[in-house]
C-alpha cells in the first residue's frame, strides 16, 4: 500500500497579493478551485480529495482572493475576472503550463467562464465542474448563503444548505470550523462586498457562458440531492460541450467531494486516466 502523500501548506506572492495554497504529490498538475460560500477555503473544500489525487498527480489548491490565507481584496467592477487572472498568474508563477482544473461551485463557474471565453487565461487541459455552472435556484437555501450575518446560527444554515446529510449542520465542531474561517480578519468583508452596489443601481446582467466554445474534455458532477441547483443540470451542460460528460452522485448535496468523497475521487481518477489514454 502506498504511503499517504504529504500535503504542504505554502504561500506565494502573486503580483503583490499573498496567496496561500496546499501542495502535494508529483506528476501532471491538478488545480483545485474551492467554492464561494462564506467560510470556504482550500483545506475545508478539498481535504478529502488532495491525498487521493496526489498519489498520481501533483495537486495544488489555492485559497482564492478573499478566502483562507489569501489577500482579502475585491474588484467591484470585475470580481470574477480578477479571481480568474489571479489563478492564472498563480499557475504561471508555479510553472504550471497545463493542468486539469477541478472546481466546486464558484470555482467551477470561474473556470467554465474562462474556458468559454474568446481568450482563456487558465492553462486548462481538462475541466471538472462539481456543482458549478448553469442555473442556481432561488430558495431559502440560496438565501442562507447570500444573507450571512457572521453569526453561528447563520453559518449552521449555510452548512445545511450545502449538504444533504443533516449530520453536517448538527456537528457543532464542523460548523464552528467554517464559522471561524468566515470571521478571519477581512474575510466576511471581502465576500460580503461582492454584493454591494450603490442605491437604486440595477443588478448587472450576467451573460451565460457559451459552453459550446469549450474545447477541452469536461466532466460535470452533480450532487443528486443538491438544494441549490435543479436536477439534470450536469447532463444538460455536458451535452453542450464537444467533449463533455456528466455524472450524478446520489445522496450528496452541493459539496459531493466532501459528502461522498470516495465516489467523487473515483470519478476524478477515472476521468483523468481515461482521458490520458485517449490522447
Amino acid at each position: 500500500m502506498s504511503a499517504t502523500p504529504t500535503v504542504y501548506s505554502r504561500t506565494v506572492e502573486v503580483d503583490g497579493l499573498t496567496t496561500g495554497y496546499l501542495d502535494a504529490g508529483d506528476g501532471e498538475p491538478v488545480v483545485l478551485l474551492h467554492g464561494g460560500e462564506f467560510g470556504a477555503d482550500a483545506e475545508v473544500s478539498w481535504e478529502h480529495t488532495i491525498a487521493a489525487l496526489a498519489k498520481t498527480y501533483r495537486v495544488v489548491a489555492p485559497d482564492q482572493l478573499g478566502y483562507g490565507r489569501t489577500a482579502k481584496v475585491i474588484d467591484f467592477a470585475d470580481g470574477r475576472g480578477m479571481r480568474i487572472r489571479h489563478v492564472a498568474r498563480f499557475c504561471e508563477l508555479l510553472g504550471i503550463t497545463g493542468a486539469t482544473f477541478v472546481g466546486n461551485s464558484m470555482g467551477a463557474v470561474n473556470m467554465l467562464v474562462d474556458a468559454a471565453s474568446a481568450a482563456p487565461l487558465l492553462p486548462a487541459r481538462r475541466l471538472v465542474a462539481i456543482c458549478g455552472g448553469g442555473e442556481i435556484l432561488r430558495n431559502e437555501h440560496v438565501s442562507a448563503l447570500y444573507d450571512y450575518d457572521a453569526s453561528l446560527p447563520a453559518m449552521r444554515s449555510i452548512v445545511a444548505a450545502l449538504f444533504h446529510d443533516q449530520a453536517y449542520p448538527d456537528d457543532d465542531a464542523y460548523v464552528r470550523r467554517r464559522y471561524d474561517s468566515s470571521i478571519a480578519p477581512g474575510a466576511w468583508e471581502a465576500i460580503a462586498a461582492a454584493r454591494f452596489r450603490r442605491p437604486r443601481a440595477q443588478r448587472p446582467a450576467t451573460p451565460e457562458p457559451e459552453y459550446e466554445r469549450i474545447s477541452v474534455p469536461a466532466l460535470f458532477i452533480e450532487g443528486g440531492a443538491d438544494k441549490l441547483k435543479p436536477p439534470g443540470w450536469a447532463k444538460q451542460l455536458a451535452e453542450r460541450v464537444v467533449h463533455g460528460r456528466s455524472a450524478v452522485v446520489d445522496g450528496a448535496g452541493h459539496c459531493p467531494q466532501i459528502e461522498r468523497a470516495g465516489v467523487v475521487n473515483d470519478l476524478l481518477l477515472g476521468f483523468l486516466a481515461a482521458d490520458s489514454e485517449g490522447r
